[in-house]
């Protein structure tokens, strides 16, 4: 067979363990039965696999079955030829393992990202890439359109985390980052420290006349990908409930918008009771700044905007935001 250095690139560069975590359904470690150079992964009735030789070997304890990623792949998935199984190993290249994450966030103190400060943590992570698995989660999962994920990753305001996670900045007025929130496939949270006060994505190069505020990033995103990104709009998200920064935000925010004629404030919150809730502070807030106000109340209840982008999509899903 002639020589192919992406063959090669691939079997250095891919991880087995990695690959069967994010396999669908996903397969487990077996923390107790594993050892740091042979990892035991269970699935399903009395499915195991062990993965060896650092993340490159695999083999079947029932079976006669082992060898490299790619032969995982297809003993994973038998349907796929080789070409599909080079294909889906390009989204695996440098992905690490969960555990081999979780050990190396238990180093000594001083050496571990979580001890960094948070705009460096930040800064560290890789810029939003069209076909990553970041990317592929927003798109294919949340149903965001290429447009609003590429005025995202302009303004620098969505990064990639590990294992496909997306990262969502919030930050203040001058554009420092102070919090993030994390979505991912199997993973809602956000990054110990720094305070919640809003994330943001401005429409336009203008000085917004309209203020857009939702509960989740990926919620003022699909609302951004529902409106085909109003220039004269403000997208935000406060992260659910509402601390003193994120209401001097918010008053700053109205305090620009109060010298507008015609300025608005709209309240993008949940259709349930608790963004009902958020919708009245929102009310209030914009009463003091003398700013008109509208309720964005998602049409079906119990749903938020990424459901409805979803639905629009047909991709929809029971995930919340």
């Amino acid at each position: 067979m002639k020589h192919d250095p992406e063959i090669e690139h691939l079997r250095a560069q891919t991880n087995c363990a990695a690959f069967l975590e994010r396999s669908a359904p996903p397969w487990r470690v077996d923390r107790k039965e594993s050892t740091r150079n042979c990892l035991k992964y269970r699935r399903g009735q009395g499915e195991v696999l062990i993965v060896n030789h650092e993340g490159r070997g695999w083999w079947d304890p029932q079976s006669d079955a082992k060898g490299d990623i790619f032969s995982l792949v297809q003993h994973i998935e038998p349907g796929l030829n080789f070409g599909e199984v080079r294909k889906l190993l390009r989204r695996f290249v440098g992905v690490s393992p969960m555990l081999l994450a979780e050990s190396s966030e238990r180093r000594p103190r001083g050496k571990c990202s979580p001890d960094l400060p948070l705009s460096e943590r930040w800064a560290r992570r890789p810029r939003l890439t069209l076909d990553t698995l970041a990317w592929r989660y927003l798109s294919d999962e949340r149903a965001l359109p290429r447009s609003v994920l590429e005025k995202a990753r302009a303004a620098d305001v969505v990064r990639e985390g590990p294992y496909g996670s997306a990262w969502f900045a919030h930050t203040d007025d001058i554009g420092k980052v102070t919090h993030i929130e994390i979505r991912g496939p199997d993973f809602k949270g956000s990054a110990k420290g720094g305070d919640k006060i809003l994330f943001r994505l401005q429409g336009g190069p203008e000085p917004p006349r309209r203020f857009v505020l939702a509960e989740a990033p990926i919620d003022a995103l699909s609302l951004a990908a529902l409106e085909n990104i109003r220039n004269d709009t403000l997208y935000a998200a406060s992260g659910g409930g509402m601390g003193p920064k994120t209401i001097q935000a918010i008053e700053a925010v109205l305090g620009a918008l109060a010298q507008i004629p015609g300025a608005r404030f709209c309240s993008a919150a949940d259709a349930n009771a608790a963004g009902d809730r958020y919708a009245q502070k929102h009310l209030a807030l914009a009463a003091v700044a003398g700013v008109a106000f509208e309720r964005l109340r998602p049409p079906i209840d119990d749903r938020d905007w990424n459901d409805m982008l979803k639905t629009q999509h047909g991709t929809d899903h029971d995930e919340a935001s």
